[in-house]
């Protein structure tokens, strides 16, 4: 296990609050596996790369050793999380919320470790509580105190409806934390009462107060609002290999280093060497690409992200060959300049063309530009590119 300088430099990477970071300190210095919990209500099937800034986190846990809980809250999904919302939310079925909770698993598994995460759903323990545990865990908590949440106060003094399950979420919330004697939670800064809610339940119930690590809300495409689907600021996770990577290539370049800090897992090193080189001059749109192949290739595959650039529709980058390439014979009786061979393996409209193309350092065979000096021998064969998009196998036999 890395030393507790080491884990806390990593934990803190991209978070937007530790508390208490004191607490989190002394947990880390015993050395032992720390309980991490983060709760996801399936209140939709696809999960974007916003929703990843925490998974992405809780994996970091896990390569540091210690336990994850992904916690799904099938229970609370039927509640409906009232964070952030100007009224009430309209409770899903308990049929909706099981369906998408097994999209949710299927999803988190292409960045969290199966075999180092326990899956948990809040059912287990809510279903077994009685009226009478539920009055005992509402006692715990006051009117004035929920009244103290933005979104609760907001709508409270413009007349708005609050519901009375709504107040119910928090403290189911904050009991979750109770029922898994979690050491440290995770969630968005728009969950903090919520969070700080499981702190004082555990101690209610007799257990140590977790600690809270609260996580940035990522910016979508637009580098303004958060991402979201219904803005159409957002890139899916099952989107296809080239829609993600054309949406990833188009953000804007200041944007890309918030996205590197939370999506990416390349060091900060790497990260920082990155900045250097555009600061030196490089495109950062190369910068880019790397970010989107990285993100292509978590959840597709290398393969896919290799490909990605060219499914997207785009042209192919510099030095990559067409998967079709044509083989073409030309026949001759003698070794022919470059130019000459280009016009007779039809690459080019003419010789003058290939002579523009030649001086402009656009000829390219087996990928090293050559000028209009080279010699095609007799009996070999090169891959010819000429241009952007003219490109093939070409072979020179003799008559």
């Amino acid at each position: 296990m890395k030393s507790v300088e080491e884990q806390l430099a990593l934990i803190k990477r991209g978070a937007e609050e530790v508390l208490v970071e004191a607490e989190l300190i002394e947990k880390l210095k015993r050395g032992q596996p720390l309980r991490i919990k983060a709760g996801f209500d399936p209140t939709a099937p696809d999960l974007h790369l916003g929703h990843t800034v925490l998974i992405n986190k809780l994996r970091q846990f896990q390569e540091l050793g210690h336990q994850v809980v992904f916690l799904i809250g099938d229970f609370t999904g039927m509640i409906g999380d009232p964070s952030g919302k100007s009224a009430t939310r309209p409770p899903l079925t308990r049929e909706q919320v099981l369906d998408n909770a097994e999209t949710y698993k299927a999803q988190v598994f292409k960045i969290l470790d199966p075999a180092k995460t326990e899956v948990a759903f809040n059912s287990t323990w809510m279903d077994q509580l009685t009226p009478a545990d539920f009055i005992r865990l509402a006692s715990q908590y006051t009117v004035a105190r929920m009244l103290e949440r933005d979104d609760f106060s907001k709508r409270y003094a413009t007349n708005q409806p609050i519901a009375i399950h709504e107040f119910l979420y928090p403290l189911v919330q904050g009991y979750d934390s109770v029922a898994l004697k979690a050491d440290v939670e995770l969630g968005g800064t728009d969950q903090k009462f919520n969070l700080l809610m499981g702190r004082e339940l555990q101690r209610a119930y007799g257990q140590e107060a977790q600690t809270i690590l609260t996580m940035p809300l990522l910016e979508g495409l637009d580098g303004v609002k958060k991402m979201s689907k219904s803005l159409g600021n957002y890139v899916g996770i099952q989107e296809a290999p080239g829609v993600m990577y054309n949406k990833l290539v188009s953000i804007p370049d200041a944007l890309m280093w918030r996205y590197f800090e939370l999506l990416s897992f390349r060091s900060m090193e790497e990260i920082e060497a990155f900045k250097a080189d555009v600061v030196a001059g490089a495109n950062p749109r190369d910068i880019k690409i790397k970010l989107a192949e990285e993100i292509v290739a978590r959840f597709h595959g290398e393969e896919a992200a290799a490909n990605a650039h060219r499914s997207a529709g785009n042209r192919m980058k510099e030095g990559e060959l067409p998967d079709d390439l044509p083989e073409v014979e030309v026949v001759s009786a003698e070794d022919l300049p470059i130019a000459s061979l280009l016009n007779k393996a039809g690459l080019v409209k003419n010789a003058a063309g290939a002579r523009d193309l030649l001086n402009a350092g656009s000829v390219r065979i087996d990928g090293e530009v050559v000028d209009r000096t080279f010699i095609y021998k007799l009996g070999a064969t090169h891959v010819c590119q000429a241009g952007k998009k003219a490109f093939a196998r070409v072979t020179l036999k003799a008559e």
